[in-house]
């Protein structure tokens, strides 16, 4: 019997290769179109975003939220000072009770009542247009690739031995760690360092740079004289060494310029960076490029063979659920109707939902100095806005790149609520809108949204109120009757 016979052949227009947010939204659009898709998944149907990613986390950092009101309410002349009392088993079951919401939305049973063809297997290529799923040997007019990304363990000497937490474990938690010594100061490090943090758990962030490295210096610093003030332990541009776990918990040394410290915990967490999942899938087979960032791609996200695509994390391009909606949308304007679509991050949003928040979109004034040379910036500050005055939470910013002329590269928002506030800038980068539209937009008062009018309305001020317009003015005055 050959090895073909030992399968059964199965062919459809599009086969996709993972079931998170990407694969998903790929075989969402492509079936509704009237194709025939057939999507795998060996794993949890939702992926990263629903089970172990943006949802869990949010969820988790929406109880931290809860039990922060307890001592933050009393800066508005509200209640007693006293510590909330934390169920970190309810918690567990607050997390776990969302995801169990959200995931009909992602499930079997909801891709199926769109005539997509679930199996729930590996995947491997076997050449460049065949691979094999379970018992089945399939063949399609194109292939997504859509495996995701997982968290990185860094080279430390004994620290994989641990076994640390990552994103993938520590919403299994249903105790509340007593001291989480977090490894990394990115987004995900710091989101989970305040939320433990506010928890009531003793937390203590360790990072090889500094926090926060892609977002606005100001951004960052301003985060860090939050953390400090919560009570999180912060060491930047130092080094972990000999992590070792024992009868009590974990012991490690912390090297920093400053010198040594010695430090215990009773639990560590890795959030470090990731990784794309590109291992035994046979993409050599298949004549696919890649390397440990990811699958390469052209900016119509395909792959070195032209009949796969590469969407998501896997794509190794930036790692946010909504650019795997984003890359979604890309493969199914190319591959269903045929349009050369192409990838654009000229208005890239990311938020770190710390809180304040932080959110951000376009280029920073690092990026665009670089790229535009002068440029004229504009920073305005949370303390001259009324709600934000009303609420007594003035600390944040809002900070515009601009061109001299006045287009708008890039914008960085640190304020409660600021991921709700940074899509009205990304549609003016997008959309090349002039920042005169957002200087004269009616904005309600009292609200943070204030803060982009007047953003915008000061890059204007020099010239209405210089020595032109006053002229002018007289003028006016002298024959107006």
């Amino acid at each position: 019997m050959s090895a073909h016979s030992t399968y059964e052949a199965l062919s459809c227009d599009v086969c996709i290769i993972g079931a998170g947010s990407a694969g998903l939204s790929a075989a969402a659009g492509a079936a509704q179109l009237g194709a025939k898709v057939v999507l795998i998944e060996r794993a949890a149907m939702g992926g990263d975003c629903l089970n172990t990613g943006c949802v869990p986390s949010k969820s988790l950092i929406a109880s931290a939220h809860a039990a922060h009101t307890f001592t933050a309410s009393m800066r508005l002349g509200v209640g007693e000072a006293l510590a909330p009392k934390i169920d970190f088993e309810a918690i567990h079951r607050h997390i776990h009770g969302v995801i169990s919401e959200i995931a009909p939305h992602d499930s079997v049973e909801r891709f199926q009542g769109m005539g997509v063809k679930v199996l729930r297997e590996g995947a491997r290529f076997v050449s460049s247009n065949e691979l094999i799923a379970g018992r089945y040997r399939i063949q399609a007019r194109r292939f997504v690739v859509a495996t995701g990304s997982r968290a990185v363990v860094p080279p430390v000497p004994g620290l994989r031995e641990l076994e640390p937490l990552t994103n993938e474990t520590v919403f299994d938690l249903v105790e509340r760690p007593d001291h989480l010594l977090i490894v990394g100061g990115g987004p995900i490090g710091l989101e989970m360092a305040q939320a433990f943090r506010r928890l009531g758990s003793a937390v203590t962030i360790v990072d090889v740079a500094q926090i926060l490295p892609r977002d606005e210096p100001e951004a960052a610093d301003l985060i860090r004289g939050v953390l400090r003030k919560e009570g999180t332990t912060l060491f930047e541009n130092a080094k972990l060494i000999d992590p070792q776990r024992h009868d009590t918990g974990i012991s490690a040394t912390i090297e920093t310029a400053a010198g040594r410290h010695e430090l215990g915990a009773s639990h560590i967490l890795v959030a470090a960076g990731r990784e794309a999942n590109v291992q035994d899938m046979g993409l050599e087979l298949a004549g696919i490029d890649f390397d440990e960032k990811g699958i390469k791609v052209d900016d119509r996200l395909r792959t070195s063979n032209a009949r796969i695509f590469a969407i998501g994390d896997v794509a190794g391009g930036p790692q946010f659920t909504h650019i795997a909606g984003y890359h979604a949308g890309i493969f199914v304007r190319n591959a269903m109707f045929g349009l050369p679509a192409k990838v654009d991050y000229a208005a890239l949003p990311w938020v770190t939902y710390l809180d304040p928040e932080v959110a951000h979109v376009g280029l920073t004034e690092a990026e665009a100095r670089k790229r535009h040379g002068e440029l004229h910036v504009i920073l305005e500050r949370m303390d001259d806005n009324d709600r934000a005055q009303t609420e007594r939470r003035t600390e944040g910013f809002i900070k515009l790149i601009l061109t001299r002329r006045g287009r708008v590269l890039g914008v960085t928002i640190v304020a409660p609520h600021a991921g709700e506030m940074i899509s009205l800038w990304g549609l003016v980068i997008s959309e090349k809108i002039k920042l005169s539209a957002v200087a004269s937009m009616i904005a309600p008062y009292p609200t943070l949204s204030e803060l982009s009018k007047r953003a915008a309305s000061a890059y204007y001020k020099p010239k209405l109120f210089g020595r032109l317009s006053r002229a002018w003015v007289g003028l006016v005055q002298k024959l107006l009757p």
